[in-house]
């Protein structure tokens, strides 16, 4: 099972009904994506895994904006969490790096939100592949994620 059909077995599992889009192109990194979709670069909700204490720690964050791992993921979280490789994040999410989704994961996770995904009707998260991403709210993300919405960027 590659990670597109995992992510809609977990999907299914949770009653989300995913609208994915299939660009053989790749969407790997949110500008990819972005020039895919034909939308700005911050409607993308990238997701950036980090090492934690206990668990991974998944941070949704707008594509235009980098996650201040040192002071503000630190005041979150209570301790600095470290840079994941890309083993770890397979191992802990269930998917390669590109192709991370904001939920659906296979383990336990922590899940942060960058505050400034709420601004926009509609971002674009990826389908579990570098190739895949689907629409959703940002207000359905949080819910669904299970995200606490917080001030992460740089």
């Amino acid at each position: 099972m590659d990670g597109h059909e995992l992510w809609l077995s977990k999907c299914l599992e949770m009653g989300f009904s995913a609208d994915a889009k299939i660009y053989e192109e790749g969407t790997r990194t949110s500008q990819d994506a972005a020039n895919q979709l034909g939308c700005e670069v911050s409607h993308i909700a990238k997701s950036v895994v980090f090492v934690g204490e206990e668990c991974a720690v998944v941070v949704i964050t707008s594509g235009s904006n980098r996650v201040d791992r040192k002071r503000k993921l630190k005041r979150i979280l209570g301790y600095k969490p470290g840079m994941a490789d890309p083993e770890y994040v397979e191992e802990n999410t269930g998917y390669r790096v590109g192709g991370v989704p904001p939920f659906g994961h296979t383990k336990k996770t922590r899940v942060l939100m960058d505050e400034d995904l709420m601004q926009y009707g509609t971002i674009w998260g990826a389908g579990g592949t570098a190739q895949t991403v689907f629409p959703i709210s940002p207000e359905a993300l949080l819910h669904i994620s299970g995200a606490s919405l917080e001030d992460i960027k740089q």
